[in-house]
C-alpha cells in the first residue's frame, strides 16, 4: 500500500490525485458503470457487482441504481439494509452501515474533509477523511447529508433533508440543518 493510501486510511492529510488512489477510483467507477447500467429485474447481476465492489454486503441487503461511491471497498453494509435511488457514499474513510437500515433517495454519506484554514493545502489537493457509522435499524429520510466523522445510534430516525454534523444517540428523531434532536423514540 502506498504512502497516500496509508495516510488516507489513518485520517491524516493525503493527496487524492495520488496515482494509486486514482487507479482505485477508476476501478470503482468501472464497477459502478456496470451496476448502474443494469436493467430492472437483473437482481442477480446487481448483487454480484455489489459483492465485488463493497467491503461487505449482508444477506438481504440491496442498493438501487444510480449509486455512486469513491472506492467501494471501504463500505460495509449489514443485513437487510436498503439504499434507495441516487445514494452517494464518498468513502475516503470507512462507512459502516448496520443491519435493517433504510436510507432514502439522494442521501449523501460524506467522509472527505478539506483544510479550512489553509487555502494553499486545498489548492494542492490535500484532504483528510473521517469514518461514518450508521447503527442498526436507522432510517435516514430522503436527501439526508451525513458529514465526516458522524456516528448515528441504533433505532434513530433522521428527517428528510437534514444535515447531520454531529453524532446522534440511539432512539431519537432528529431533523433540521444542522440536525437537532426533536424527541426520543
Amino acid at each position: 500500500m502506498g504512502e497516500h493510501k496509508d495516510r488516507m486510511l489513518a485520517g491524516q492529510l493525503y493527496r487524492d490525485n495520488d496515482p494509486e488512489l486514482v487507479a482505485e477510483r477508476l476501478h470503482c467507477q468501472e464497477l459502478l458503470d456496470r451496476f448502474n447500467a443494469t436493467l430492472s429485474g437483473q437482481d442477480l447481476q446487481r448483487r454480484a457487482i455489489l459483492e465485488e465492489l463493497l467491503g461487505a454486503i449482508g444477506e438481504g441487503s440491496w442498493i438501487m441504481p444510480r449509486f455512486q461511491c469513491d472506492y467501494g471497498h471501504l463500505i460495509r453494509l449489514g443485513r437487510n439494509s436498503f439504499l434507495n435511488y441516487d445514494a452517494i457514499l464518498m468513502d475516503c474513510a470507512p462507512i459502516t452501515i448496520g443491519d435493517d437500515v433504510s436510507i432514502g433517495p439522494r442521501t449523501q454519506l460524506l467522509t472527505a474533509l478539506h483544510p479550512m484554514h489553509d487555502h494553499d493545502l486545498r489548492r494542492q489537493r490535500w484532504e483528510t477523511a473521517a469514518p461514518i457509522t450508521i447503527g442498526d435499524n436507522v432510517w435516514l429520510g430522503g436527501g439526508v447529508i451525513v458529514c465526516p466523522g458522524v456516528t448515528i445510534g441504533e433505532n434513530t430516525v433522521v428527517g428528510a433533508g437534514s444535515v447531520v454534523t454531529r453524532d446522534l444517540p440511539e432512539k431519537v428523531f432528529a431533523a433540521g440543518n444542522p440536525a437537532r434532536i426533536i424527541r426520543t423514540l
